[in-house]
């Protein structure tokens, strides 16, 4: 889908302006969103689903100001993108749960840490995809390994059953504990406390820097796909920005166990598999899918598991990941 595209008009769109009020407008909802997670101290299912919904009524709508600057075509490639980006930070966070857990962080703290590891880490994919595209665009042939990455994470992911996350392996991990001062409990959300005229770190420090290097990871998988679906960063990043609006309240669903999309798993596998043998095919100028044609498949595939999901959703499923 990242090849050929038309170039949108409303380009202009794209000024220093809009990106400052984009950006505020954003970090109100997170403001908004963790001032709901401070009133208490853990969300309900019916809150977590209401607020889940929100949210991605919030990310939806961002595809109606995507339709009138850029019309019905980009539309289509930003839904493509917010779906499948939408899944990929949904398994992230079974991850983010066994982390989590192994630090033995209180449900209270939980939702700073996850916000604060968010917002860095839209950092670094905002530069992933900037960098990318260039890369695309310099050298052709480049999409051709950004397309075997993808089969290969496709492949990883019909083979992977079970969560496994080892934060006592993680280098940066290692290296903090070893110089840096680190408290042995927690004080709140504090990531940063005095004692005795000292200035320490508390193990919170240990749980942000294991969520953004295994951030740094799924990025692997994520910023190729979606540069698989455009190349347009407007339509790339806000994709992205709109997936990881109201993660909480999707954490908090998965933390409570009860909503498990276990097709979704799969689809995702085939997804990114049929994006990685496309963007291979296209690369060594074999044959082209329409764009089109890729985002109907795509969208078919992620809505139909969510539907299946939904239906079959009791019993434990061979794809479920175990936390």
């Amino acid at each position: 889908m990242a090849e050929n595209q038309p170039v949108f008009d409303g380009m202009d769109l794209l000024t220093l302006e809009f990106w400052i009020i984009y950006h505020i407008v954003i970090a109100i909802f997170i403001v908004i969103d963790l001032w709901v997670a401070h009133r208490r101290e853990e969300l309900t299912f019916r809150d977590a689903t209401i607020w889940s919904i929100i949210w991605i009524i919030v990310g939806v709508a961002w595809g109606g100001v995507v339709y009138y600057f850029y019309g019905l075509e980009a539309l289509g490639l930003y839904m493509a993108a917010y779906l499948i980006e939408k899944m990929l930070s949904m398994d992230n966070l079974f991850v983010f749960a066994v982390i989590f857990s192994y630090f033995s962080v209180p449900m209270k703290i939980q939702p700073l840490v996850l916000y604060v590891g968010i917002i860095t880490a839209v950092i670094f994919r905002a530069l992933f995809i900037y960098g990318g595209i260039l890369l695309i665009k310099a050298f052709h042939f480049s999409i051709v390994i950004f397309g075997a990455i993808l089969l290969y994470s496709g492949y990883k992911l019909t083979k992977e059953k079970k969560v496994s996350v080892e934060p006592e392996k993680n280098p940066i991990v290692k290296m903090a504990k070893k110089y840096l001062p680190i408290t042995d409990k927690y004080y709140g959300t504090k990531f940063i406390v005095r004692n005795q005229g000292k200035l320490y770190f508390t193990p919170l420090i240990l749980v942000l820097f294991t969520i953004e290097t295994t951030d740094i990871i799924f990025a692997v998988d994520s910023i190729p796909a979606v540069l698989a679906i455009t190349t347009n960063f407007f339509i790339a990043y806000t994709s992205n920005i709109s997936a990881v609006l109201g993660l909480r309240a999707l954490y908090s669903l998965i933390s409570l166990t009860v909503l498990r999309f276990k097709y979704v798993g799969k689809a995702l596998a085939i997804i990114l598999m049929y994006l990685g043998f496309k963007m291979i095919l296209s690369g060594l100028n074999i044959f082209y899918i329409p764009t089109s044609i890729s985002v109907t498949i795509v969208m078919t595939i992620l809505i139909g598991s969510v539907i299946l999901s939904l239906l079959k959703k009791d019993g434990d499923s061979e794809g479920d990941k175990t936390i």
